[in-house]
């Protein structure tokens, strides 16, 4: 997705001719500047996020369970506002969003977990959330020698799939993209049901500790160094208007691909050949350390 031409990017700052969020007031022109208020995800696993509140519109992104939304307005069943982990602006169906409170304990780590209706595999799965999720636990229950994490407001999780939100990151983001292999390529989406690349980058270094914001031509700006030699390492990103992928080593890239409609691991030199012949010369960038970065940093297809 390419940038768009206004001065301050509106997909990253909240103003419209009409409404605009206070912390904006003298840098642009609105007629009412407000504060917002907090708001949670809580009633759905993901939330759509639309450009416009439009139920035709595709998906401009996507709020995880857990995220917070500073909304500025509520109005015909659409709350427009921002989402404060990666600063997306858009509109989401109201229903989908609560109270802030109680803040969230844990994060889920599995690519998508069922949510059951007590601390029982074997008893009814009334939700499922997706990686990245995060949750508020009130306590412990083992069933046939299961740990599970009981959720503020009713239901289970394996405990196994969710990790305390104090506990230390790091590792390889690439072998956390790589479990998304073949995910279906969703523009917009930001789950396991479905994702598009940028998400993919996003998704994946976010579970190592690093922010990374939403789209590629914000990444290609906020993270690592650009180098002028071929991307080869693990871990390199490599950009094209519109597109990222990520080397998972000397000759193969993994990415969200809308040419294959899935994640996929494939050749390095073909898939820079075919992207090349549609989007042109593409942009290496380098994250220090590699796939195995510990730092934290700020921070779509062909």
């Amino acid at each position: 997705m390419n940038a768009p031409s206004a001065v301050l990017d509106p997909r990253q700052n909240a103003y419209r001719a009409d409404l605009a969020d206070i912390r904006l007031r003298g840098r642009v022109e609105s007629a009412r500047f407000v504060e917002g208020e907090m708001m949670r995800v809580v009633a759905a696993p993901a939330a759509p996020l639309r450009r416009e509140p439009l139920i035709e519109l595709g998906l401009e992104s996507e709020l995880l369970h857990g995220e917070t939304f500073r909304v500025f307005e509520t109005k015909n069943g659409w709350a427009w506002g921002q989402n404060q982990s990666d600063g997306y602006v858009g509109y989401v169906p109201a229903s989908a969003l609560g109270p802030t409170g109680p803040e969230p304990t844990h994060r889920i780590t599995a690519l998508r977990t069922p949510v059951y209706s007590e601390p029982d595999v074997r008893k009814r799965a009334v939700s499922a959330l997706p990686l990245g999720a995060l949750v508020a636990v009130a306590g412990t229950a083992e069933t046939r020698g299961r740990p599970y994490l009981l959720l503020d407001g009713g239901g289970a999780i394996v405990a196994a799939h969710a990790a305390p939100l104090a506990a230390p990151r790091g590792g390889d983001f690439v072998a956390v993209a790589e479990r998304f292999i073949n995910c279906p390529y969703l523009w917009g989406g930001r789950t396991s049901l479905g994702l598009d690349c940028s998400a993919l980058v996003q998704l994946a270094l976010a579970e190592t500790g690093i922010a990374a914001p939403r789209d590629s031509y914000m990444q290609q700006v906020a993270l690592g160094a650009e180098t002028k030699r071929p991307a080869t390492r693990r871990g390199d990103l490599i950009f094209w208007p519109g597109h990222v992928a990520i080397v998972a080593g000397p000759e193969r890239l993994v990415h969200a691909s809308g040419h294959h409609m899935l994640v996929v691991s494939e050749p390095l030199a073909p898939a820079l050949e075919r992207i090349g012949k549609l989007s042109g010369a593409p942009v290496f960038r380098r994250l220090a350390g590699g796939a195995e970065v510990r730092r934290r940093g700020k921070g779509r297809e062909e």
